[in-house]
């Protein structure tokens, strides 16, 4: 069973695009034909067209690439700000919002046009942003799943709550978890491929793979294709292993 997977992308399309360069490159190398795409979520918050890269995945499904989209905990918190401007989400630190400058939710806005807002009211930022992020966005985000398994392979934005059922997981802990599943080292039944703690490059550890390689802080897009459990980061020179 062959599939491919994206780590956070965070805005930044151009880093997008080429990934898919590489997945395209390595389907003729290898013949996978149409082994899907899974994007691991964060598709926006930090980076420069965080509405490029949202429209590049509608339309490239909407063509029939064979493409999921994972939903992060970013993406919750733009849609949930777009709902209720008072919208705090319950991963968030109690003292932060979605627009605090650590977050990013600026440079979402900015890339629909909406102006910054520092230093001015928060209803007309959210009056605004209502206004400019198109309703297909919003719905886009909103119905995207938070985890798929095929085969012996879990694909999750955050991570798992270890002993939990798949299907009895809460939304919060598969996007936003941390504790309790990065310092767990037994095996869950199943390899988790998941983003969301971001490092300086994609890393196995054996029951889990994290390919979140800071896009969203100047690093590369980590795409990585697995065969069963085995995984290969994807070079612009080809497969290299992923090894625990």
């Amino acid at each position: 069973m062959i599939t491919y997977a994206i780590g956070d992308i965070h805005g930044h399309i151009d880093l997008l695009r080429r990934a898919h360069d590489r997945i395209a490159a390595d389907r003729a190398r290898h013949g996978t034909g149409d082994a899907p795409v899974i994007h691991l979520g964060d598709l926006v918050d930090r980076g420069p067209d965080c509405r490029g890269v949202v429209q590049f995945l509608i339309d490239g499904m909407a063509a029939g690439q064979p493409w999921q989209v994972l939903k992060g905990n970013h993406d919750r918190m733009f849609t949930g700000f777009l709902s209720d401007m008072h919208h705090h989400d319950e991963g968030l630190r109690g003292e932060l919002s979605w627009l605090h400058p650590r977050l990013g939710g600026a440079a979402t806005l900015a890339s629909y046009g909406v102006r910054h807002p520092a230093d001015r009211p928060l209803a007309p930022v959210h009056a605004d942003a209502v206004a400019a992020v198109p309703q297909a966005h919003i719905d886009f985000i909103d119905s995207r799943p938070t985890w798929l398994q095929r085969g012996e392979v879990v694909y999750v934005h955050a991570g798992i709550r270890p002993g939990v059922p798949m299907p009895e997981q809460r939304e919060t802990d598969l996007v936003w978890i941390r504790a309790g599943f990065l310092d767990d080292p037994r095996d869950h039944g199943f390899l988790v491929v998941h983003g969301h703690t971001a490092l300086d490059h994609a890393t196995h550890y054996g029951n889990r793979v994290n390919i979140d390689s800071s896009a969203a802080y100047g690093g590369p897009l980590t795409a990585i294709v697995l065969e069963g459990r085995e995984a290969f980061v994807l070079t612009d020179q080809g497969r290299v292993p992923l090894t625990p």
